[in-house]
């Protein structure tokens, strides 16, 4: 019988250390060194660079398990789009988010056209298992016209809401976080 080995084998600190330290920054707003001292006053005695490295190796694992074990999406959907710069060139960042606030899916794209909305669509539609009842967007045109084109979305009731009535506020509230990220980081370098 073949024992498969763990998955932080090799690794000087334990497994509730490591995802203790992985959870932290990817749950709150804490940088690598606010970590860092976190566990020192634990009594762990642990580099930045090394959390980085456990970030690297585990955050994609932990972010699939989290997104796995969370409850069934809402049948109500929030869709939005926001710039952001990347290397000094402006990109969408588009966002799904159910009637809870929980996000769905991201995705980052260069153009706010037809084909960028249906892209985003299907990535959506792959990612949860239902279709929606109801999305909740702005106005922008290319959301119906990629909505038509779906044939899961065709019976789906469509509201349109105006950006300065902030009846979107769960997609625009998503936003947040990303921005304060951008704003600490002087700007995004990769995607």
């Amino acid at each position: 019988m073949n024992k498969r080995k763990s998955l932080y084998h090799g690794h000087r600190f334990p497994a509730a250390i490591i995802s203790l330290a992985v959870r932290w920054y990817f749950r709150f707003q804490l940088g690598l060194r606010d970590i860092e001292e976190l566990l020192f006053e634990r009594g762990v005695v642990v580099r930045y660079e090394t959390i980085r490295r456990w970030c690297d190796k585990f955050g994609a694992g932990f972010a699939h398990r989290v997104k796995a074990a969370r409850r069934k999406p809402g049948r109500t959907w929030h869709l939005d789009e926001v710039f952001v710069t990347l290397r000094g060139e402006p990109y969408l960042l588009w966002r799904a988010v159910d009637q809870h606030g929980a996000e769905l899916d991201i995705l980052l794209q260069k153009h706010r056209d037809k084909a960028a909305a249906k892209r985003f669509f299907n990535r959506v539609l792959a990612a949860c298992a239902d279709a929606p009842r109801r999305i909740v967007t702005d106005q922008l045109r290319s959301y119906p016209a990629a909505k038509a084109e779906i044939p899961e979305l065709a019976n789906v009731k469509h509201v349109f809401v105006k950006a300065s009535a902030r009846v979107n506020n769960r997609a625009e509230n998503s936003h947040q976080p990303t921005r304060e990220r951008e704003r600490r980081m002087r700007g995004f370098r990769l995607p």
